[in-house]
């Protein structure tokens, strides 16, 4: 592709819930913010802490973290389930306080779901030497308020429900999930390839699909991790293979 050569969109910024999680689901990383629990040292109960945790996301974009009961911030949440993460997109921004950020207020609960702790470790497979640890556990956050700057001047604040999606738009996708995953790894890594490097700009390398959800997908090559938004949302698995299908063509003619 030419330099200055236009692409179509790959967002949709009419829909400020879709840009919104789609910055989330993009970050491997996230500050998450605690209440100091009762009986802190110092006289801090109550203080907010922030520490830094890896990041994952549930079908309807809620965030998930694998985290110790070691950590200060797992015993927080143990005591009080209000949080904060903070989301940030502003790297490789000339002027970072002009980039992309978003906060999110939820309450953090532990979930027992198996398939969530795979969806976690499918995004972090470093992850898997010390998920079944006892100390460690999965907790899912809902989401109740998030604070989105886009921008210079582009800022807004987001109900619940553009920073979850609803059942009726993953439920059917849920049980195709895995097999659309190992499909596209094991069948079509040549797609996957051109999905990184021509729609995404991205270097080429062993690109595999990490997940796929109704806004987009994630891909991987050893450390490094990107996010193909879709120009749809994807309720099943017939759309997600139509998208997809659309997405290598488009790819191939950008060639």
């Amino acid at each position: 592709m030419a330099v200055g050569e236009d692409k179509e969109p790959l967002d949709r910024p009419d829909d400020i819930g879709f840009a919104a999680r789609s910055l989330m689901r993009g970050a491997t990383l996230a500050t998450l913010a605690t209440l100091s629990r009762p009986g802190m040292e110092g006289g801090m109960e109550g203080w907010p802490s922030p520490s830094l945790v890896l990041v994952a996301f549930d079908l309807d974009a809620s965030p998930l973290l694998l985290i110790s009961r070691l950590a200060e911030h797992t015993r927080n949440l143990e005591a009080d389930g209000r949080c904060g993460l903070l989301f940030d997109a502003t790297v490789g921004h000339a002027d970072r306080l002009t980039g992309p950020r978003l906060s999110v207020q939820g309450v953090a609960e532990r979930a027992a779901d198996p398939m969530l702790l795979e969806r976690f470790i499918a995004r972090h497979p470093s992850a898997s030497a010390y998920a079944g640890f006892r100390d460690f556990a999965l907790w899912r956050v809902t989401a109740k308020r998030g604070h989105m700057v886009a921008g210079f001047g582009r800022i807004h604040s987001l109900e619940p429900d553009l920073l979850r999606l609803p059942p009726a738009d993953w439920r059917d996708l849920a049980p195709h999930h895995d097999d659309i995953v190992a499909h596209m790894n094991q069948d079509h890594a040549d797609a996957l390839a051109l999905y990184a490097t021509r729609l995404l700009d991205q270097p080429a390398g062993d690109w595999r699909l990490t997940g796929i959800d109704p806004d987009g997908c994630d891909l991987s090559t050893g450390p490094l991790t990107t996010r193909l938004p879709f120009a749809t949302r994807i309720r099943d698995a017939d759309m997600a293979r139509a998208e997809l299908v659309r997405l290598v063509a488009r790819a191939r003619n950008i060639g």
